[in-house]
């Protein structure tokens, strides 16, 4: 929701030219809340009212708008404007915008950026998506070893507006390769004369810009880190990722996971942002897909048209039977997709993973089975009527291998995705259920069909 409160200020003072009522607006607030206070003006004049402050805060306030608006003044405004302003943007920052322009907006707008910037922004593009160099920023402090704390604190003192973050210094030698890091709190509490060498940590934790953007949240969040290193093949520092940085990633990564395992096509907008042809589309896709495959739930209900004539009451337990099955699997499923997600697991542990949820499924199945033993009892007692007493044995075994077959189900089929490098959230819950569907079936009337057999055959 657009926030109105200062727009009538903001516009009459656009209007009467008030140059230092702009200024001390730009730089009284937060540059999130003052950001905040001008989504309701036009790209036009959002930029009149950056255009009265300096270049660092313009940037800082400017990032902070939506995405949307930033496209908006980039495809509307002046060209020449917005080249500069491209250009002073953190270089991460700048290729995800440039990502979202329209493309011959963005190959007018590349010209426009120096050259330095304009290399380095192709030099990020050039990593493939979701890759640690893609999120990636090159502004980052690098200090020699040969240095004293004093000549070390002069420095970072050039580079503290330009750097992306100053709480970690990195330490290379003349070909940039990472040598160790030490924290700015510790280079200020050293005696001024030390040497960086002597003070640094040599055993660095770093990511290769290659690496999936997932192994560096995970080791983020392992190590506690505000920023994490990223070198190339011959662990040469090439830029550094922020916790801010890969915290949209995350969330970004963590949403598309979320609509995969309902069985919708991630969005590429937020809800109210996709039109609604598209969300049909997203949501109808994946329906249809599922339709057919709930299809053959009703074929394999049909394999057994005759057993169901000959025992209707079979039918009343479907549900319950296939509804714990379904149940158990998506539970799994979504266990093992998180644990891979965090690196809790990984597809060397399937074996251990196997022996738990064989071991689950079981205590589950069995616990179920007490509980159906007692339902379905009371069940029969009051409608004799409805199925024999029989019905109580061949509901409760099935529950245990019912139950026991979906642990499985759920946490391997994951598993099997990960091991050909497929989104383990594919395997959502709606398609397990429908695999759990299937096999329950199968295993109800088999299971029926053997108990009857016998019990026929034994009276």
């Amino acid at each position: 929701m657009v926030n109105t409160l200062y727009l009538p200020e903001l516009r009459e003072m656009l209007a009467e030219h008030d140059d230092g009522g702009l200024e001390e607006f730009c730089t009284a607030l937060h540059p999130a809340r003052t950001a905040d206070f001008m989504e309701g003006l036009t790209p036009a004049e959002s930029w009149e009212v950056l255009s009265h402050t300096n270049l660092a805060t313009r940037v800082e306030i400017f990032s902070y708008f939506s995405l949307e608006k930033q496209v908006e003044m980039m495809e509307t405004l002046d060209r020449e404007e917005m080249g500069r302003l491209l250009g002073d943007l953190p270089a991460d920052d700048r290729v995800d915008l440039l990502e979202e322009v329209d493309a011959q907006v963005a190959r007018e707008l590349m010209p426009l950026v120096p050259a330095e910037e304009r290399r380095e922004t192709l030099r990020l593009q050039s990593y493939p998506e979701y890759s640690a160099g893609s999120v990636m920023t090159t502004e980052v402090a690098r200090l020699s070893e040969n240095l004293t704390t004093a000549q070390a604190l002069e420095k970072v003192r050039k580079w503290a507006e330009d750097a992306e973050t100053i709480y970690y210094l990195f330490v290379v030698d003349d070909q940039d390769h990472l040598r160790g890091v030490i924290s700015f709190r510790e280079l200020v509490f050293s005696p001024p004369d030390v040497k960086i060498g002597d003070l640094m940590e040599r055993n660095v934790i770093c990511v290769e810009a290659s690496h999936d953007s997932e192994e560096v949240a995970q080791k983020l969040a392992k190590y506690d880190m505000l920023a994490i290193p990223v070198v190339d093949e011959e662990n040469r520092l090439v830029g550094i990722i922020t916790h801010d940085d890969i915290l949209d990633v995350v969330v970004e990564e963590a949403t598309a996971d979320a609509q995969m395992s309902a069985a919708v096509q991630p969005l590429d907008e937020g809800y109210m942002d996709t039109g609604l042809f598209t969300m049909t589309w997203k949501r109808g896709l994946w329906l249809t897909i599922l339709f057919f495959s709930g299809m053959l739930t009703t074929t394999a209900l049909g394999n057994y048209e005759a057993m169901i004539q000959q025992l209707p009451w079979l039918v009343i337990f479907i549900p319950l039977v296939i509804s714990c099955g379904g149940n158990s699997g998506n539970q799994s499923a979504t266990l093992i997709i998180t644990a891979l997600t965090t690196g809790n697991v990984t597809l060397r542990d399937w074996y251990r993973i196997t022996y738990r949820e064989l071991m689950t499924g079981l205590l589950l199945g069995s616990l179920l089975a007490i509980f159906g033993l007692g339902a379905i009892t009371a069940y029969l007692f009051f409608f004799p009527h409805r199925a024999p007493l029989i019905a109580v044995g061949i509901v409760t075994i099935t529950l245990v291998l019912v139950v026991t077959c979906g642990t499985l189900t759920g946490s391997l089929l994951p598993l099997l995705f990960r091991r050909f490098d497929l989104d383990p959230a594919l395997m959502s819950n709606p398609f397990v259920a429908v695999i759990m569907d299937i096999l329950g079936i199968v295993i109800y009337m088999t299971v029926a069909q053997c108990l009857w057999f016998f019990f026929v055959g034994l009276f």
